[in-house]
């Protein structure tokens, strides 16, 4: 694919991201047009890619590209260019809600079919699987990251510090993991020596063989196998369970149901059986019968029995009531709306999760609405101990202090679906005992596993083209940063082991004179980052696919107040770019507030971030000057920004997201008017920078005055595009000032 070396594409993704793009976009092609820079929509929503799945039943209005098709196609082109904002990676209650939401809206598109019998039902669900859990992300992802906090940003947060929950050292919070039956204890792994093809077998008791899966791997990939022992799983949450009951401490569950869109729905639901246990012992038949699905949480309780009679519908409420009695407090989602950890998947994500609960002092809300100590439970115990070193740390030192802290870059081994985040089609779970296997095309066993009924097993793939540009990105970061840098790697785990040998191995064809790169194990290497971080100096952690998805979420929220104003570059392996805009976990909140208030909370500033460092590769790649002083200007324009403290304000009535916005388009009018690299660019913008300046009571009278009353977007994932523009473009003055210019 040959693209316009001169186009950014901008992904359209769900909730509070999408209306923000709404508002921003106007104010970015103002801009880039003069740099001779079109930038393009790419919708990669929910909605989207569910649209776009079922073509032959939508009308021609109806239909939607497949935006993710099209941009999994475009990184391998050198010239691509995509901004990535944060999109849903969608549980099956939510693709479940966004496919009623279409079809309420006369798509005549199928229903989910949660257990499907006919083969009609089994092509059905097959093409919604596709859509499902981290559906996005391993197509784009073509690359390796690199995740900062930019120094203006560090900068504002030291002026203007978020708020840190103050710990105790009498706190009884901690993190509980299995210590057997585990994907860590069983993972075995290999590297090719030459390419060739394998099968994924299972061999039942009578010794018959079911190919699972076949695959085609290349010389020097590394294939690991491992699994996760139900019956260990069922036995280690029971003893949490009484654990947390006994001590008094409230239970929490956090697990990444929507990443790991197979495996661990399934660890989700043996928690809601085995909490609720006395609750599906007794309606087991019926809730079969119901078609109630626990990996989809308790709320699959509550949704199903809605149809049953009122007087047996009261009856199981009332056993719900029950079970929660016998058991310890749960940690609340919502304790108004009383909706707990175990109610839906998609609402407990450890990587969000956890920090969230170290920041406020190692407390999660109760049943109550007061702030409470939790056993975090983390079933797999491959990163969980990372989340008890920190706890230890804190409950030592004491809160971290955002004003003098440190800062924890990363550099993440993500391309071409590394690791675990690569293993959905190759995750299965048990449906009898037996041996699952890996076995070359010529007989041999690589590797196997004794399997019980229930049990998950997986395989995962890590391309060895992928590591070379993993430590070579590690390399360049340590070389422009001057920080220690430190890979992540435990020796003790299979899968790491043979990429310890890779490291030492690619580390040879660098210029190493003068950096400080070490290995350590996990426990080594977050001990180490915190003893810095807490004296004010930086160390860049070097990791893995899941651990950079954990890092870059729990080292920001404790420096930045939010991994949303990192820094998220993606040099692509084939020489193109995507520039993440950080992450969109509370978005759904915020959608809420804008339906009922009229007001987004949501920050732009990935988008600022993101779209500067944009410009400016386009600028070196493409010899595009223009660019080149774009991106400076906006840097220029955050900077003041962030030193002026217009980033939205979480109360209605006080700047929002299109205050933010203006006020960023404002000063980078201002940046550009100024510069003097390009007299006619600056001639060209001072108009808009005196127009938007004489007239900033204006605009921002007119963006506040739509505050307070509620807000039609005509839809949650499948808005009415016209409607969201009217909701995210309400002042007069800032449209006509920019049309004037564009």
């Amino acid at each position: 694919m040959t693209t316009t070396n001169h186009t950014i594409y901008w992904t359209l993704t769900d909730e509070a991201p999408s209306l923000a793009t709404c508002s921003l976009l106007p104010i970015v092609r103002t801009f880039t047009k003069a740099a001779g820079i079109d930038v393009k929509i790419s919708d990669i929503s929910l909605a989207s890619r569910i649209l776009s799945a079922f073509p032959e039943k939508l009308t021609e209005e109806q239909k939607a590209e497949d935006g993710l098709k099209f941009l999994g196609a475009l990184t391998q082109d050198p010239h691509a260019n995509i901004i990535k904002l944060p999109n849903i990676s969608a549980s099956i209650p939510q693709l479940k809600a966004c496919i009623a939401e279409l079809q309420a809206q006369g798509c005549d598109i199928p229903t989910y079919p949660e257990a499907p019998e006919t083969e009609e039902d089994k092509a059905i669900q097959a093409r919604y699987s596709k859509i499902l859990g981290s559906a996005v992300n391993p197509v784009l992802r073509e690359g390796n990251s690199d995740r900062r906090a930019p120094s203006a940003v560090k900068a504002f947060v030291r002026k203007f510090p978020h708020s840190m929950g103050k710990w105790s050292k009498a706190s009884r919070t901690h993190a509980d993991y299995m210590r057997e039956g585990d994907f860590f204890h069983s993972e075995q792994s290999i590297t090719m020596d030459q390419a060739g093809d394998v099968r994924l077998e299972f061999v039942d008791q009578a010794g018959n063989v079911e190919v699972k899966k076949e695959l085609s791997l290349e010389k020097g990939e590394i294939l690991d196998s491992m699994l996760m022992s139900c019956k260990a799983l069922r036995a280690f949450f029971e003893e949490t369970m009484q654990d947390a009951k006994e001590t008094g401490v409230m239970w929490s569950l956090h697990v990444k149901a929507t990443m790991m869109k197979v495996s661990h729905p399934i660890v989700f639901g043996h928690a809601v059986t085995v909490f609720y246990k006395e609750l599906f012992d007794k309606y087991g038949d019926l809730f079969e019968e119901l078609g109630v699905n626990p990996n989809n949480g308790i709320s699959s309780v509550y949704d199903k029995i809605a149809t049953l009679p009122t007087s047996k519908r009261e009856e199981i409420e009332e056993a719900i009531h029950e079970c929660l009695e016998h058991r310890p407090e749960m940690a609340m989602v919502d304790s108004v709306k009383g909706i707990t950890n175990l109610h839906v998947p998609s609402d407990v994500i450890v990587d969000a999760s956890m920090p969230a609960m170290i920041r406020n002092g190692g407390k999660m809300w109760g049943p109550d609405g007061k702030p409470k100590d939790t056993k975090a439970v983390m079933p797999e115990s491959t990163y969980a101990r990372i989340y008890q070193e920190m706890i230890n740390f804190c409950k030592t030192n004491g809160a971290f202090d955002p004003t003098t802290m440190g800062t924890v870059p990363n550099v993440g081994l993500m391309a071409r679906k590394a690791e675990e985040y690569g293993s959905h089609d190759k995750t299965f779970e048990m449906m009898a005992d037996g041996i699952m296997r890996v076995v070359a095309a010529d007989g041999t066993v690589l590797m196997q596993h004794d399997v019980e009924k229930g049990d998950i097993w997986r395989a995962c793939q890590t391309k060895d083209d992928a590591v070379r540009d993993w430590v070579k990105l590690a390399v360049t970061r340590a070389r422009q940063s001057g920080m220690p840098t430190v890979f992540w790697l435990d020796y003790k785990r299979a899968h790491d082991a043979e990429l310890i040998k890779k490291v030492n191995l690619y580390l040879k064809d660098h210029d190493t004179d003068g950096l400080d790169i070490t290995i350590k194990t996990y426990n080594q290497a977050i001990r180490y980052s915190m003893d810095r971080m807490i004296r004010g100096n930086d160390t860049i952690s070097v990791t893995g696919n899941v651990l950079r998805d954990y890092l870059t979420d729990l080292f920001p929220i404790m420096e930045l107040g939010t991994s949303a104003k990192m820094l998220s570059i993606v040099p692509m392996l084939k020489g193109g770019g995507m520039y993440e805009t950080g992450a969109g976990g509370s978005a759904p909140k915020h959608v809420q507030q804008v339906e009922e208030e009229n007001h987004l909370r949501w920050d732009s500033l990935g988008e600022f971030l993101a779209l500067a460092v944009s410009l400016e590769e386009m600028g070196i790649k493409e010899g595009n000057k223009r660019a080149d002083i774009l991106a400076k200007t906006l840097d220029s324009a955050t900077g003041k920004l962030l030193e002026n403290n217009k980033s939205p304000s979480r109360k209605t009535g006080e700047l929002d997201n299109r205050g933010s916005h203006f006020y960023l388009g404002m000063y980078w009018a201002q940046a550009v008017a100024a510069q003097t690299e390009d007299p006619e660019l600056a001639a060209m913008f001072a108009p808009l920078a005196k127009t938007l300046t004489d007239n900033e009571a204006q605009i921002v009278a007119e963006l506040s005055a739509v505050q307070g009353t509620p807000a039609n977007l005509g839809g949650y994932y499948h808005a009415n595009r016209e409607e969201v523009k009217k909701v995210m473009r309400p002042s007069k003055t800032l449209n006509a000032a920019l049309a004037a210019l564009s």
